[in-house]
């Protein structure tokens, strides 16, 4: 969505054509997530079948020019005022390993633990050693970079507090205390009801 929403944004200053998009997403998020131009003709397609862009005509060297619709410029104003909506749904893969790890019998959740804050901790250093290399930048597209590489400089922190936060959470209980033997409940088949909603009628044995 974020990469469809900027293209739109960027068709809101002015007609570009596919390669010209992929510069301009570069120069605003400074190369951080490089776009293919296949994702961005692609893009460009769904955002022409929603009414959002229109195909313009080639020039003389075959570049075919997008322009934002009216329903286009209505949606990147919406996009612009409206708050970013983290689903809770989503999965997060190293929370997932951890919560699986730690209850898993023979496994040393501590010792994941560690290798995952080694790792985090080699990915922020990087991070911090490039941003201080670059500085703040006076100009748009420097500033551009610095915002976005603070945002996954302060990911990258708050992931290690949250390594150190599990870690003293483990530390506290004796490594069997967490172990989850596999349940010797056969669980019925299809999906839980809903809280409140009535019970089917069990389901015959095959």
């Amino acid at each position: 969505m974020s990469v469809r929403q900027s293209l739109l944004a960027i068709l809101a200053q002015g007609p570009c054509y596919g390669y010209q998009l992929r510069h301009e997403f570069d120069r605003r998020t400074g190369s951080i997530w490089p776009l293919n131009v296949g994702q961005i003709y692609n893009t460009l397609e769904r955002l022409e079948r929603d009414g959002l862009v229109s195909r313009g005509d080639a020039d003389d060297h075959g570049h075919v020019y997008w322009q934002i619709t009216d329903a286009g410029h209505t949606d990147v104003e919406n996009w612009l005022s409206s708050p970013v909506v983290r689903s809770q749904g989503t999965r997060d893969e190293l929370a997932i390993k951890l919560a699986v790890a730690a209850t898993l019998p023979g496994v040393d959740a501590a010792a994941t633990i560690d290798a995952q804050r080694s790792a985090s901790m080699r990915q922020l250093e990087a991070l911090q050693q490039e941003r201080q290399a670059r500085g703040d930048g006076d100009d748009p597209e420097g500033l551009a970079w610095s915002l976005v590489a603070d945002s996954m400089i302060f990911a990258a922190e708050a992931e290690v507090r949250w390594l150190d936060h599990a870690a003293q959470r483990l530390s506290g209980h004796p490594r069997h205390a967490l172990s989850l033997e596999l349940t010797a409940e056969r669980p019925k088949r299809g999906r839980p009801a809903k809280a409140g909603a009535p019970i089917a009628a069990p389901e015959p044995a095959l």
